[in-house]
């Protein structure tokens, strides 16, 4: 055995020796999978026992280490100067050291200042160019060279290099390639700020003139990553190269966003874009609209849709759906389930109601509406047709308790009297608008009491009111001066009481239909003494002649509207129509047997101002002269019986109608 250890103990150095050297040369950096760490190894003793260190030497003394994790590819480990662990070196030299160091912009420089002069030579001897082994994936671009920082763990004064949008994005591309798309973080990641103004745990700390200049400069703008605890920068500077890390040199935490020890910036990234599309998805339910919207959107529903279908969505939607403005103008007309007990309650309730309908409401009787009237001072307007169940009394009510009502239509109650008119009169000066069609038991003597006591009326509409006469007519004539239309429509009034209404200097729409005694006299005067009037209703008349409506096209200065069906009239009448009136729009010619094509075609050729030609049974007009006269004037609409059908056709159509799904319903 001693022999043995007397004859190979120089081997076994050479051999130790060997292992160590070859140990040394696999630390090589063109063989590392990691081109960002750097390790400098050193002689500990002669680091102590020179006080400083030379430019040459420092670069002959820098070698690449390993780190322990070949799959990461970002971390940077403390450059260690020779004799750190024990002895610090000269700040000078240090100085240099950065200063050389942060002038790289490039791999090859990088190798140069990693490599001694003698190692760098023996391997551009060989002929091989530097870096030729080294797959082009492994090496960085530049701009990772100009960007990232460096740990010294002396403190030097090296400024931080600049943090370019590049470095930040690649960050973001490499470890946060699982976040979802959203706006980038605008914090850069290339420093944490130390309280002193300084870098610190991963950063190269630098003066406070430096950083001025730096961001005088241009560099740097962007506010710092906030500062990591302290056990987290204890341990990341103690154990760079662990797994668990998950940070470079640098301090850059860039973990997906579910790893337990992810960086501050990249939480506070990804938090804020889940947060910005939790918010998205939480704006989209439509209760995030305004109140105001929701409402004009409740508006357009029924007062049956409300209450039965939006009402029952939610509380928020019941809220909505009682708002007061919904129960300012109610519309019940047709609901069969409406009753006096409902109106109650609504009168109970809702005491700002200012219009209502209750229309065909056959459950609504005299005290259902009087209780209405009682609770509601406010009401304006009433309308009630066809409540045959209804008299006096629920009118009456309304008259005493509401007195701004300016409208009141209720037509065809055959209940009501004389008694209500009067109320009206008396208490309702405000009224504007009454209908009283078909109310077969109304008189002259509530026509007069109204006429007296609503002397701003502007809209009367009778309609088969066989008890009012040509009185009625004069009284509304002389009392009501602001009168704008008037209907007496089948009433038993002739031309001695259609003749008063020439007073009525600001009338506009005339309904005289099916008056028994009106001569073509009367009616010329009232167009000659109406100015203002645009409307003239004649049909069922048998009086009205070519002549009449000759002078009514001259004297109708104003006129646009004229309806003659059933009226004795020929083609003249038309003719006449196309050749004095440049207002006329509307002529309704239906059911006159003497209307022939020529007449129509006249009409057609010399009117401008013709938009509606209504032919309906006029049987000595030809359907190819109406096709004809549809194609040639486009702008005129021609109503016959195949014209209706087909735009009704057409309609139906349009409307997504076809003849194979109706059939199959």
């Amino acid at each position: 055995m001693g022999h043995l250890l007397s004859k190979n103990g120089n081997h076994l150095k050479k051999r130790t020796r060997k292992l160590h050297h070859s140990k040394k040369k696999r630390n090589c950096f063109l063989q590392l999978p990691c081109m960002l760490c750097f390790i400098v190894h050193g002689n500990s003793s002669s680091s102590s026992s020179s006080g400083g260190l030379d430019e040459d030497d420092s670069s002959d003394r820098l070698e690449c280490g390993v780190n322990g994790n070949a799959g990461h590819h970002n971390s940077i480990t403390a450059i260690s100067l020779p004799g750190v662990g024990a002895v610090g070196i000269g700040a000078a030299a240090a100085s240099k050291l950065a200063e050389r160091y942060a002038t790289l912009t490039s791999p090859e420089d990088c190798s140069k200042f990693l490599l001694s002069q003698r190692e760098l030579a023996v391997w551009e001897g060989q002929g091989r160019k530097l870096l030729s082994a080294v797959p082009a994936k492994l090496i960085p671009p530049p701009a990772l060279f100009r960007t990232a920082g460096v740990s010294v763990t002396v403190p030097v004064p090296v400024p931080v290099s600049d943090c370019t949008s590049d470095y930040t994005e690649m960050v973001c591309k490499r470890k946060c390639s699982q976040v979802q798309r959203c706006t980038p973080c605008k914090q850069p990641r290339c420093a944490f700020a130390a309280p002193d103004g300084g870098l610190e745990n991963g950063g190269v700390g630098g003066g406070g003139g430096e950083a001025a200049s730096n961001s005088d400069s241009g560099h740097c703008h962007l506010p710092l990553c906030p500062l990591p605890s302290s056990s987290a920068s204890s341990s990341s500077a103690s154990s760079s190269s662990s797994p668990a890390d998950g940070c470079c040199g640098l301090g850059l935490h860039a973990h997906l966003p579910h790893s337990s020890d992810s960086s501050p910036c990249c939480l506070h990234h990804y938090d804020d874009c889940q947060a910005r599309s939790s918010d998205a998805a939480d704006h989209s339910s439509i209760n995030h609209l305004p109140s105001s919207i929701l409402l004009k959107v409740l508006s357009h529903l029924t007062v049956k849709e409300r209450c039965l279908c939006a009402s029952l969505v939610c509380k928020y939607w019941r809220d909505l759906c009682l708002d007061f403005q919904f129960w300012k103008q109610i519309d019940l007309s047709g609901l069969q389930q409406v009753n006096d007990d409902l109106l109650v309650k609504i009168a109970s309730r809702r005491q700002n109601v200012t219009e209502i309908n209750i229309s065909d409401c056959r459950g609504v009787h005299d005290h259902g509406v009087s209780s209405l009237a009682s609770h509601c001072a406010g009401l304006q307007k009433y309308t009630a047709y066809r409540c045959k169940q209804l008299g006096d009394m629920s009118l009456s009510a309304l008259a005493t308790h509401c007195p701004l009502l300016v409208k009141v239509h209720v037509g065809n109650q055959d209940k009501l009297t004389d008694e209500a008119l009067k109320k009206l009169g008396e208490h309702c000066s405000e009224l504007k608008d009454i209908h009283l069609g078909q109310c077969y038991s109304v008189t002259d003597e509530g026509m007069v009491a109204l006429a007296r006591g609503c002397r701003k009326l502007q809209r009367l509409y009778l309609q088969e009111n066989k008890l009012v006469t040509d009185r009625s007519v004069r009284a509304v004539a002389e009392h009501c001066p602001e009168l704008q239309f008037v209907g007496f429509m089948g009433c038993p009034v002739t031309s001695q009481g259609v003749i008063h209404l020439t007073a009525l200097r600001n009338l506009n729409v005339l309904d005289l239909r099916h008056i028994s005694e009106l001569n073509n006299e009367t009616v010329m005067e009232v167009v000659r003494k109406c100015h203002n009037l645009s409307s003239l209703n004649l049909c069922l008349n048998w009086s009205i002649n070519d002549r009449c409506v000759e002078i009514i096209a001259k004297e109708g200065r104003s006129l646009k509207e004229l309806y003659l069906v059933s009226c004795k009239i020929t083609d003249h009448a038309l003719i006449a129509i196309g050749q004095y009136s440049s207002t006329i729009e509307t002529v309704d010619a239906g059911w006159c047997k003497d209307i022939t094509d020529q007449g129509a075609t006249q009409i057609a050729q010399s009117s401008k101002s013709l938009r509606y030609l209504g032919l309906m049974r006029c049987d000595k007009v030809n359907e190819e002269t109406v096709e004809r006269l549809v194609v040639q004037y486009p702008h005129i609409v021609f109503s016959t019986v195949m014209q209706d059908c087909k735009r009704t056709l057409e309609r139906a159509y349009q409307m997504g109608w076809s003849p194979n799904t109706s059939n199959t319903s």
